[in-house]
């Protein structure tokens, strides 16, 4: 009987790569978060889940109560983590809180992607106060306030990846109280604690000026 040497050797190198292709796969899969592996948000399926949170946020997201939030337009991942910070306590609401805690992984995945889908609507703003707070947005400032650019971008639509909210065209009232939630400690680091280290070292005038521009940019 006469064996193929060579061709034994090339299907246990044939095999050797497969194996390693297989676990490649396996580890990155286990790489990916559960959102990505099992489901994805539902724009449509959201849509209907959203009726509860018009009532604060309006019908496409848009708010017309400027203490709360304009949800359209917001990155997807970043409205789940949100979601989540509610029910986790790294957030602090009272209103939230119970909605939150109503909601199930792929509640929120779907209302997530409905108001990423959705158009945020152009505001008017302070032109004077917005040029003001532009400054700040761009340069930062002496006292250690990094400039807002670096995470949120030149026109405010944040960076998704990284988990950086979109900020523009958000009601400057909404944000001064969120600068402010920063400096009570209301809002605990979650991903990382950048904004619990700056927002202390704005003044009210900074913050004011930085919270009409930021309205502004959703004008553009």
């Amino acid at each position: 009987m006469t064996i193929n040497y060579k061709g034994v050797f090339v299907k246990v190198k044939q095999f050797h790569k497969t194996i390693k292709i297989f676990i490649y796969l396996i580890v990155s899969l286990s790489m990916l978060s559960p959102h990505h592996i099992f489901a994805e948000g539902d724009s449509e399926a959201g849509k209907a889940k959203s009726q509860v949170c018009s009532a604060c946020h309006g019908q496409d997201g848009n708010s017309t109560n400027p203490e709360w939030p304009s949800l359209a337009g917001q990155h997807e991942q970043y409205l789940i983590a949100t979601l989540e910070a509610y029910t986790n306590g790294t957030r602090d609401n009272t209103i939230m809180f119970p909605l939150a805690m109503m909601l199930s992984e792929q509640d929120m995945m779907d209302l997530a992607a409905y108001y990423q889908a959705q158009t945020p609507a152009k505001k008017t703003f302070d032109y004077e106060l917005a040029k003001q707070g532009e400054s700040l947005y761009r340069g930062g400032n002496s006292s250690g306030v990094a400039a807002c650019i670096a995470c949120h971008g030149p026109t405010g639509r944040g960076n998704p990846g990284a988990a950086y909210p979109s900020i523009a065209g958000q009601h400057s009232a909404y944000t001064i109280n969120a600068l402010n939630e920063y400096i009570d400690h209301n809002r605990k680091p979650g991903i990382n604690n950048m904004m619990q280290t700056i927002a202390p070292r704005m003044t009210a005038e900074e913050i004011e000026a930085v919270a009409e521009y930021i309205q502004a940019l959703g004008a553009n």
